[in-house]
């Protein structure tokens, strides 16, 4: 199975405690993780932009193929092992939800996670750090 490469926000307490919850599962290092918010994060060596992955998840797979949004979790989900999760979201009838529910998601994640953020972060480093 390739490895897939997950661009995140590394400022958002949302994104941190899904990448934290990955992290914790990433028993045979399926996954690698970048912080766009990072100094040296370098937007050339990933032929991803720090706007478009700040606007939705993308992840990359070590074959180049590039995916966005819910594709990217299923995608996640299934090399952690939560195969029934990962198929059940990348069912083309659960897709025509997820897919509006992420944008609007994505779009307003920063006053989300301002109010649900901080108590989802600190209840992800007790259980995964």
């Amino acid at each position: 199975m390739l490895a897939l490469t997950i661009y995140y926000d590394g400022q958002c307490p949302l994104c941190q405690a899904e990448i934290l919850f990955l992290q914790s599962r990433n028993h045979q290092r399926l996954l690698n993780f970048v912080d766009l918010q990072e100094p040296a994060f370098d937007a050339s060596l990933h032929r991803v932009s720090c706007a478009q992955a700040m606007a939705k998840i993308h992840g990359r797979l070590a074959n180049g193929e590039l995916l966005t949004g819910v594709p990217v979790f299923a995608e996640a989900y299934r090399r952690i092992g939560l195969t029934v999760l990962a198929w059940l979201i990348s069912r083309t009838w659960m897709r025509l939800f997820l897919d509006p529910v992420y944008l609007i998601f994505a779009r307003h994640r920063h006053a989300l996670s301002r109010t649900l953020g901080p108590g989802l972060l600190r209840l992800a480093r007790r259980r995964y750090l």
